[in-house]
């Protein structure tokens, strides 16, 4: 009877160790995509860099995120066979996790937006918009302009948000106002101007990782026996707002409708 003997190699006792460290390599890449999204939110909102260099970060940091995680997974899986110390496959898993959660999050934010229409200036009266007074010196370095762009985007809208459309109430405009005002501050918007008198009401609402500010008017009018409330909210950047500014207003209605 004869026996056989199989000798692990010293070359294939190599191998195993350059696995480890590609799994070991994802799992950084990954961490590190992770402190460059960290970094491109911070820096915005610090004014370290504009919107576009973090854009770019964060579409990068995604595919990173993504290529990290295969690179983990590839090199924890190979190793497996060599039983690699405790960390390295704890290390691949990490990395997996962590670089597919830095391309989803962004990916999924796109997706959300890919429906929504190339615009990002969203108003319930597109014949007469509610015009921006006190916000104006704030958006002076801003590349969208508050001038509306016409029948063009109202048409985009009408085909996009149907429903957004001004809210009527059957109480004076002095207590419209006041449901307006109470509203904007429910949803957390800082409120530039209030002008009674001429019920307009101005806010701006920032997003809490980039800082992305976008800008609201409310314009209070009498509408018969009762109060009609339009609202206006445009991007200060961006062509596309993937559907934030609707979000927004539809968000106000809501609030004014309780």
């Amino acid at each position: 009877m004869e026996e056989s003997f199989v000798v692990a190699s010293p070359t294939s006792k190599s191998a195993l160790r350059s696995f480890a460290a590609v799994a070991l390599l994802g799992a950084g890449g990954a961490a590190f995509c992770v402190l460059a999204i960290l970094l491109a939110g911070e820096g915005n909102r610090s004014g370290w860099w504009d919107d576009r260099f973090a854009f770019g970060v964060l579409r990068w940091a995604a595919w990173g995120g993504l290529a990290s995680a295969l690179i983990a997974l590839i090199g924890g899986t190979l190793s497996m066979p060599g039983g690699p110390p405790r960390s390295v496959p704890l290390a691949a898993i990490a990395g997996v996790v962590l670089g597919s959660l830095v391309f989803a999050i962004p990916w999924a934010y796109q997706e959300r937006g890919r429906d929504a229409p190339p615009i990002h200036d969203i108003t319930t009266d597109t014949a007469n918009p509610p015009r921006f007074v006190a916000v104006l010196p704030l958006r002076k370095n801003a590349p969208n302009s508050t001038d509306y762009a016409g029948a063009a985007l109202a048409e985009q809208q009408r085909n996009a948000y149907p429903d957004i459309a001004p809210a009527r109430l059957a109480v004076p405009p002095g207590d419209a106002f006041e449901r307006a005002s109470s509203a904007a501050r429910a949803l957390g918007w800082e409120i530039v101007a209030m002008v009674p008198g001429e019920g307009r009401i101005e806010a701006t609402d920032t997003t809490f990782f980039l800082g992305f500010t976008d800008d609201i008017v409310i314009r209070v009018a009498p509408d018969g026996a009762g109060s009609r409330i339009d609202v206006r909210s445009v991007s200060r950047t961006g062509r596309s707002d993937f559907g934030s500014n609707a979000r927004r207003v539809r968000a106000f209605l809501r609030r004014l409708g309780r």
